[in-house]
């Protein structure tokens, strides 16, 4: 939709400057006016820059291709940039004119009509209707070209009532105030093709637009995860600022809050520049503070393997690391013990290379396992024995939620209990696997025995 409406106000402003240069080009033939001159020479101008300026549009909003990967809208910037050396070649041949009759060089008798002056009226109601169309356009799809049309059409309707001041006094007895009309018109295409040429060579050298680098970095510093920012690049190409921002985050940060990091980053840049196309590259970086068991774990993690019973000694001074690895129990041991291998000797490239480091391997099961409630006799024996054997220890109260299931593996024992907030983990832990040692002594079938402990007070636990 933009793009057709870039092209349908930029077609307008080719027939609007057709219309102006010709009425201007009759008025300055038959009154000999230099202004009126001036201006249709302007309007000239201005004709083959709107017709530059719908060309580059058609060409600038082709979409991005194998080799212009960040599409075609400079072609604009271009366009506006050949626009700014015609206001400045109007300007030289303006001034010189204007010169050479004020200075009694060249004489020229100016006759002042009603028609002159009703065509110089006319087009700058013409100008001020372009101008506000342009500009509308212009803010809303970003397009330099568009841009500088409103400026030259805003320069054109100023330079008019200049003009029509000349002409009026002119028709007073000055005749010199024509010439001095065309002076002051060529000041006003001067400073139209300065601020045009220094916004187009701004966007052109790829200058990121004020205050919009601080904005985009304030809006990613404020984003939870975000380390350091490295950088911060913007380009804007037509409507688009291309944004490429790189963050350092925690490379003990689970993958999917990175994701989650780039995310929130994505979206607050793109809800203050809703016309920018971004990148957001997440480094991962080593943290000062980052324990041994961090760093073991983010190893495995990173080769996608599961370890538990991390440990972690000091032994005369060097450190020693034990752990379980978990492989698919139909895994050749080779193959298996390849693995451990190469997990056991990225820990030493990580921790140092005279760190001990020793795994044992154990099966992890792929399969869903198929399994039903046990008969309800055994399932009374085995809640006896648990509440039999979870009273010898204190802090575990209130057994519930218990469940016993059986499948091809054996029997798994499933059970809430609740302790004191304030007791610890490893304290709860130990006495939970008591208990699970005691039930399985008694019933050789047990596989598994799960407690979930719960602290005194919690809501129960919705199973």
């Amino acid at each position: 939709m933009s793009s057709s409406e870039k092209r349908s106000v930029a077609l307008v402003s080719v027939l609007a400057s057709a219309t102006l240069a010709a009425g201007k080009m009759v008025a300055a033939a038959f009154t000999g006016s230099l202004g009126i001159l001036s201006e249709a020479i302007h309007s000239i101008i201005d004709l083959g820059a709107t017709v530059i300026t719908y060309f580059a549009i058609r060409w600038g909003d082709q979409p991005a291709d194998d080799e212009h990967h960040y599409g075609h809208a400079k072609i604009e910037s271009v366009a506006a940039l050949i626009e700014t050396a015609l206001l400045f070649l109007t300007t030289a041949w303006v001034s010189w004119e204007a010169i050479k009759r004020l200075t009694g060089e060249e004489t020229h008798q100016v006759e002042v009509t009603w028609w002159a002056i009703a065509i110089i009226a006319g087009s700058i109601l013409i100008d001020y209707n372009r101008v506000r169309a342009l500009r509308r356009v212009a803010k809303k799809t970003g397009s330099e070209a568009l841009e500088a049309d409103a400026l030259h059409f805003s320069s054109d309707m100023w330079s008019s009532l200049v003009v029509l001041g000349g002409l009026g006094a002119v028709w007073a007895g000055l005749p010199a105030a024509d010439a001095i009309a065309a002076l002051v018109v060529s000041v006003f295409i001067a400073l139209a093709g300065w601020r045009l040429g220094a916004r187009t060579l701004n966007t052109l050298l790829d200058t990121a637009p004020a205050g919009a680098t601080e904005t985009v970095r304030g809006l990613v510093n404020d984003v939870h995860g975000v380390l350091a920012i490295k950088s911060i690049r913007l380009r804007p190409s037509g409507a688009t600022m291309f944004t490429s921002i790189v963050v350092e985050v925690a490379r003990t940060m689970p993958i999917d809050e990175i994701v989650r990091t780039k995310d929130a980053i994505f979206k607050a840049v793109e809800d203050r520049f809703p016309n920018a196309d971004i990148t957001v590259t997440a480094n991962p970086v080593v943290l000062d503070n980052e324990s041994v068991f961090q760093k073991v774990m983010l190893i495995a993690t990173r080769r996608n393997l599961a370890i538990h019973h991390l440990t972690a000694q000091k032994i005369g001074g060097k450190l020693a690391i034990s752990f379980d690895l978990e492989v698919e129990g139909s895994m050749p041991l080779g193959e298996a013990h390849e693995t451990a291998t190469a997990l056991e000797e990225a820990i030493r490239g990580e921790l140092g290379s005279d760190v001990e480091v020793e795994s044992h391997i154990e099966p992890q099961p792929e399969r869903m396992l198929q399994g039903q409630d046990a008969p309800p006799g055994l399932t009374a024996e085995v809640v006896a024995a648990l509440m039999e054997l979870a009273a010898l220890y204190p802090r575990l109260t209130d057994i519930h939620s218990i469940r016993l299931r059986r499948n091809e593996e054996g029997l798994f024992l499933h059970y809430h209990c609740r302790c004191s907030p304030g007791d610890s983990v490893e304290q709860i832990h130990d006495d939970i696997d008591r208990v699970e040692a005691g039930l399985k002594d008694r019933f050789g079938d047990i596989r598994r025995v799960i407690a979930h402990a719960e602290p005194l007070g919690a809501r129960r636990h919705a199973l």
